[in-house]
């Protein structure tokens, strides 16, 4: 199985998310079944595993613009589309910045080895780059200088995913469930995909977050689908509630 069918480079839509127990997230896929197929890049029932190493500055500039509602803000990130290969230098990888302005999330990113991605990310240094790439490098280096970033929250999960068919284009519904995340305590530099494991629970196992995303409104079927099935919008960053939990527990201060 091959991830690399992932690599849009770039793409705005919008992102509704949802808290839900196990239940509710199983009535609500069995009644979607008909209407959207799984994602090719995941097993038979559009399952896979990611990993994402987020960045912030020293002060947590990232974390406060999130809670404090700001409209216009970026987020770096490592993330890894996980298969049975071990990560090795040359694993392929996508270095992403993700920026919501008001309510539209927009999505920047670069594929590269993670040798290359770990020289951009840690030793700010412009790698070699696919020609179409060369802008959301530079900015991602723009961005390292600017605000100081270092790596700060480690995020584990099992995604499985479902897509729209011919008549719901650019229609995506994700069921994040086994959530896991981790904190460095041991310096930045230490804090890499292949040496930090996610190894806190970020939600219990018996919560799962669905996230419609859509290019421009949600089908009519599927917002009767939703109060059918009870589901509650709620405003949650997994990176955000990844440092409220290790503020929580002593491994970062507050």
């Amino acid at each position: 199985m091959t991830h690399l069918s992932h690599s849009i480079r770039s793409f705005n839509r919008f992102e509704l998310k949802y808290l839900v127990t196990l239940r509710q997230a199983e009535g609500f896929r069995q009644d979607l079944r008909a209407y959207l197929t799984p994602d090719e890049n995941g097993n038979g029932c559009g399952a896979y595993e990611l990993a994402s190493l987020y960045f912030d500055s020293p002060d947590y500039r990232c974390y406060w613009e999130k809670l404090d509602g700001i409209k216009l803000r970026r987020k770096l990130r490592i993330r890894r589309y996980e298969t049975d290969a071990p990560l090795t230098g040359e694993t392929p990888v996508f270095v992403e910045i993700k920026q919501r302005v008001d309510r539209v999330t927009q999505k920047r990113r670069a594929l590269l080895p993670y040798r290359e991605a770990s020289r951009l990310c840690y030793e700010r240094e412009i790698p070699p780059h696919a020609p179409e790439d060369g802008a959301v490098v530079e900015e991602i280096a723009a961005l390292l200088w600017q605000y100081n970033l270092r790596p700060a929250s480690l995020i584990h999960y099992r995604r499985e995913a479902w897509m729209g068919g011919d008549y719901d284009i650019g229609l995506r519904v994700t069921f994040d469930t086994e959530m896991r995340y981790g904190v460095s305590v041991a310096g930045p530099a230490a804090f890499q995909l292949e040496s930090f494991t996610a190894e806190h629970e970020l939600f219990a196992p018996t919560w799962v977050i669905v996230e419609i995303k859509v290019n421009e409104r949600i089908p009519y079927w599927l917002t009767e689908m939703v109060a059918f099935h009870n589901l509650t919008l709620v405003r949650l960053s997994k990176y955000c509630r990844s440092i409220e939990l290790a503020q929580s527990n002593g491994a970062l201060e507050r």
